[in-house]
């Protein structure tokens, strides 16, 4: 019988999470840019770290490795991460396609490749069983009501990872690396100010960060209704982008380039931004 296990986000820096799955004695941690809030939450709880996941090699997903393990890992820690990448504390390269499997949790994950914000960036999806749902770690692919900025990848390969993950089952739950939710969510209400799903789901989130908690998981079907990078076909997005660009929008691709370029520069409205401080 496969464990219960808990998946909690542990906050750096401004704005990270690493996430941490554990069974209350052993734990798995995905990208731990830091080592230090982690390292007190283990303690806390006398975890022992089994294994290490590494989406992608940027220096707030993978600086706290080593340090990480020194204090609270076991010998020979396997460390999974993207094989194209230079990240030298992987011991365990894995790409598109591959398993990853931690006895100690009962714990199993196939590496999708999601090229777009690194070259050869991953994302692990644990599946769902015997009804419950399944667990995304996305990493900077895809985000609450957002993706990742376009650093070494193309718009082509950015969009073609969200599709896939777009197929993933709908009850699938969606842990990013970053709180970037309600900046991203004031973005979607200028993309497409006629949807309900974004104006509901920006008073919740506004509300769950004056107490204090996270946003996040959210899933993979929320994300369908709220997340204008998912939904570059919808044709009031259409309209907005030709109204703002004056260009024509021929298909999602192009849609897509358009939004992402957009939200590079997007600076959200004072009005509503300085309510949530």
């Amino acid at each position: 019988m496969a464990k219960s296990l808990e998946y909690i986000p542990v906050p750096f820096f401004e704005d990270n999470y690493a996430w941490v799955v554990t069974d209350g004695v052993s734990a798995i941690v995905v990208d731990p840019g830091t080592a230090e809030p982690v390292e007190e939450f283990c303690k806390s709880r006398n975890l022992v770290i089994t294994a290490v996941l590494l989406t992608h090699h940027h220096g707030d997903h993978v600086g706290g490795v080593r340090a990480l393990l020194r204090s609270c890992g076991q010998q020979g820690t396997p460390v999974y991460g993207p094989a194209r990448e230079p990240i030298e504390c992987v011991t365990c390269p894995v790409g598109d396609g591959f398993e990853v499997e931690v006895s100690e949790l009962d714990f199993c994950a196939t590496i999708i490749g999601t090229p777009g914000h690194t070259r050869d960036h991953i994302v692990f999806f644990q599946r769902g069983f015997d009804g419950q749902p399944g667990h995304l770690f996305a990493g900077d692919t895809l985000f609450a009501s957002g993706c990742g900025r376009l650093f070494e990848g193309s718009a082509e390969e950015m969009l073609k990872s969200l599709d896939e993950l777009a197929t993933l089952p709908p009850s699938t739950l969606l842990h990013c690396a970053h709180e970037y939710t309600l900046s991203n969510l004031e973005f979607a209400r200028a993309c497409e100010p006629g949807n309900e799903h974004v104006r509901r789901w920006q008073e919740k989130a506004a509300a769950l960060r004056l107490a204090g908690r996270p946003t996040l998981p959210t899933t993979i079907g929320h994300e369908l209704t709220v997340n204008p990078f998912l939904r570059a076909q919808q044709d009031e997005i259409h309209d907005v982008l030709i109204d703002r660009f004056g260009v024509p929008v021929p298909h999602r691709l192009a849609a897509f380039m358009l939004l992402r370029a957009w939200k590079d520069q997007f600076q959200a409205p004072m009005s509503r931004e300085t309510s949530w401080k």
